[in-house]
This record gives structure tokens, sequence and C-alpha cells, in this order.
């Protein structure tokens, strides 16, 4: 299996597939449920937490499926390679393996069309912005429970969606509220959204600033320190708070690398924190 870094972030190395010079048999769209009947019969597989077993077999089937569109592999070449990847980590009979080559074609999907105008990032500088880091399968897992067919969720700081997309995918829901400041990356969410199946009147794209997108009308919502809890981006978080504390209905709030406890307080206590996802819900 071959791989390079692409990117390192808080002490994780990220990685992506290298495309091989040899010809890659690309599956059919129906062949994906050998590659998760293979997955699920590996020693240990069967033991899993069920949410984290049933997680990757749904990324298996989604990934797998997407390495046989031309489209996805024009745009992303490296998921070419990613059934072969796949096969040689099945063949080690290692689970941890398996979940491996998941999270570089997770994170290959979610980087691309990293791009902002020139307003955009003046905007961006302007409030502390962060830019888009991959939030991880743990959310992903944790949702389960949380995410209805009726729930409203919103992605503040989006990037290319896939986060929001995947929250859609495998907990098909009302609506995803998609907030991103780059219109490239919008763009590159909807090509994604095509290529995922899902409909399009089950996702919602604003281009636009996070601050400007009031929260009250979101049941569950997603974030990934969008902007800095300092200076001009404290402002973001002291009104977001605001606004959670004047509503009326049940909210759950998924934050990676939180700095909202702060801003809450008691009307949103704590249900879930192992120091990189913290989880909160209205009391």
């Amino acid at each position: 299996m071959e791989s390079i870094i692409v990117a390192r972030y808080r002490g994780t190395i990220y990685f992506a597939f290298r495309e091989r010079s040899r010809q890659i048999a690309v599956p059919k769209k129906e062949d994906a449920h050998r590659w998760v009947d293979r997955f699920c019969s590996l020693p240990g597989v069967s033991g899993e937490d069920g949410g984290k077993r049933d997680l990757l077999a749904a990324l298996i089937r989604l990934f797998v499926t997407l390495a046989s569109d031309a489209g996805v592999c024009t745009r992303y070449p490296e998921m070419k390679s990613f059934p072969e990847v796949l096969t040689e980590s099945l063949e080690t009979g290692d689970p941890d393996e398996v979940e491996a080559v998941l999270l570089r074609a997770y994170v290959l999907l979610h980087g691309k069309s990293m791009g902002y105008a020139p307003s955009e990032r003046r905007e961006m500088n302007r409030w502390g912005g962060y830019w888009c880091h991959a939030g991880g399968f743990a959310p992903l897992r944790r949702a389960a429970g949380h995410i209805h067919e009726g729930t409203r969720l919103a992605d503040y700081g989006a990037g290319n969606g896939l986060q929001g997309l995947l929250f859609q995918f495998l907990y098909p829901h009302a609506k995803t509220t998609q907030i991103e400041l780059s219109g490239p990356m919008i763009e590159e969410g909807k090509r994604l959204q095509r290529w995922m199946g899902i409909p399009a009147e089950r996702v919602e794209w604003i281009h636009g600033n996070v601050l400007d997108i009031p929260p009250d009308r979101f049941d569950f919502i997603y974030l990934y320190r969008p902007v800095r809890p300092e200076g001009p981006g404290k402002v973001f978080y002291e009104k977001f708070a605001g606004a959670l504390t004047k509503v009326n209905h049940p909210v759950t709030i998924f934050s990676i690398a939180d700095c909202l406890k702060e801003f809450l307080g008691e009307n949103f206590p704590v249900f879930y924190d192992d120091g990189q996802l913290t989880c909160f819900r209205s009391a």
C-alpha cells in the first residue's frame, strides 16, 4: 500500500493515495457489497462497537461507488486506486488498516478546492477565521440517535460540505444547511452532492459569513471552530450563544476543538467530550 503525506495538523498526519502506474480495475457500482461483506467477515469486526462497524461499512460502500464514477475520478484522480488499496488493507485482516484507508479517502475528498476569492480571504482574516479542516469520523459515529427524519442540521464553516453531506447520507433528514464563505468550495460541494446521490432539496448552500446566520432555526449544529475565540471572532461566539439561549426547541451541538463551552453556560450541558469532539444538548 502506497501513500504520501499531504498535511500535518495539530499533531495528526494526513495522507492521500499515490496513483499507481499500472492499470487499476474500476469496480462496478453494484460490486460495493463485496468489499462490505469482506470487511464484516474480518476477525474482530463482529465484536466491534456496532455504530463504528456500521459507519465503516457505509463508508466502504460509498467510497467504492464513488471510485466507479468517471466524474469523481477525473476530479479526484487518486480515487482510482481506492479499490486496490482497500483490497490490500482487507488482506491484512486488520480492521484498523481498513479504517486508515477510509480516513485517507475521506481527507482527500474533504480537502479538494481549498480556494477563496481575494475578498473572501480578506473577510476570513478580518474575523480571525480558520481554514477548513476535516473533523474526522467521531462526529459521524456519535451522531447516530441525534439526527432524525425531521432534523434541520447546520454546518457552520462547511468547507466543501463533505461532513454535512455525510450526515445527510448516513442519517437522511429534512435539511442540511451548509454555511461557507468560499464560493469555489460550495461549487465543489455541489458536485460531491450529485455524485453521492443526495437530492437537491435535502441540502441548502449558503454563501456567506457564519456571523450573519442565526442558529435559532436548527436542531443539530456542527462546527469545527470556524473563527478564533478572541478579538473580532469572539463576537461570533457571543452572538451564537446568545441566540441559542432564546431557542424554545431542543438543540444538539457537535463542536470540534471546542471553544463554545465558556459562552454557552448552564443552558447547554456537555454530554460527551473526548478532547477533540465536545457535544452539548440544550437543558
